[in-house]
């Protein structure tokens, strides 16, 4: 799975029929810090509950269809909204609560 930040909508009038009723997002991946990784790609919204500036996980490559009933023809797919992220400050270590969700809101 990967965090990744919405950051645009893609409008198709003809698409794949197993998509009917799924919106597709621009996804910008993101590292630990927050900070983009790699260009933005096209991703199938399954939780129809993320948009733009919403921090999101996704699963992607053959993940990503067996995420939509192993049907469509997609490599990226949107599992859920990211409401904080907790990270061990050293293998084993404690965990602390990431403090960067506004920043990777866009404010």
């Amino acid at each position: 799975m990967q965090l990744g930040r919405v950051v645009g909508q893609v409008v198709a009038s003809v698409k794949d029929p197993s998509l009917e009723g799924h919106r597709l997002l621009i996804v910008q991946v993101l590292d630990e810090k927050g900070g983009a990784v790699g260009r933005p790609f096209v991703a199938v919204d399954a939780a129809r509950c993320a948009g733009p500036g919403d921090v999101v996980y996704l699963c992607l490559k053959r993940d990503a269809a067996i995420a939509l009933g192993d049907k469509p023809p997609v490599d990226a797919t949107i599992l859920g909204y990211v409401d904080e992220v907790a990270v061990e400050t050293e293998p084993g270590g404690p965990v602390r609560i990431v403090e960067w969700k506004d920043a990777l809101r866009g404010r």
